[in-house]
């Protein structure tokens, strides 16, 4: 049997994962970071972006996050997350639009918008696409 390490990723609006896994990986806003069981105590923030859990049973799941802490302890990870949603659920037409509305007010210098909005706007829905990318080449490779 493997070794395991539990696993909680929450938002403010409910929990979305609670289980064991071999591993977890996440974007940092350093960098990528993979959580094996034992792992040094850490916290961090996370960017939007992936997270993925390899569960007991070898098994991936993916989920977006759009920002929010990791906290690492040597047998529990937490994800707490501004918001998350399983990467299958993340609305891909949505995210597109999302990105269209957030170039234009980048490159649109009279915008009311604030820039600094805009490009974190530019940030989350480019990493929505990316899970929703990663979530279909896993699918093809299955």
């Amino acid at each position: 049997m493997a070794m395991t390490i539990h696993v909680d990723i929450v938002s403010a609006e409910n929990q979305i994962f609670s289980g064991l896994a071999q591993a977890v990986f996440a974007s940092a806003v350093l960098g990528e970071v993979g959580i094996y069981p034992r792992h040094t105590p850490m916290l961090t923030r996370l960017k939007p972006g992936e997270v993925r859990v390899l569960k007991e049973n070898g098994e991936e799941e993916q989920y977006y996050v759009s920002g929010g802490m990791l906290e690492v302890q040597p047998h529990v990870v937490t994800v707490l997350a501004d918001s998350a949603l399983r990467a299958a659920d993340v609305d891909e037409a949505a995210a597109l639009q999302a990105k269209a509305d957030a170039e234009k007010a980048i490159n649109d210098g009279s915008a009311k918008r604030d820039f600094a909005e805009a490009q974190k706007e530019l940030a989350e829905a480019m990493a929505q696409l990316r899970a929703i990318e990663r979530l279909r080449s896993n699918s093809k490779g299955r």
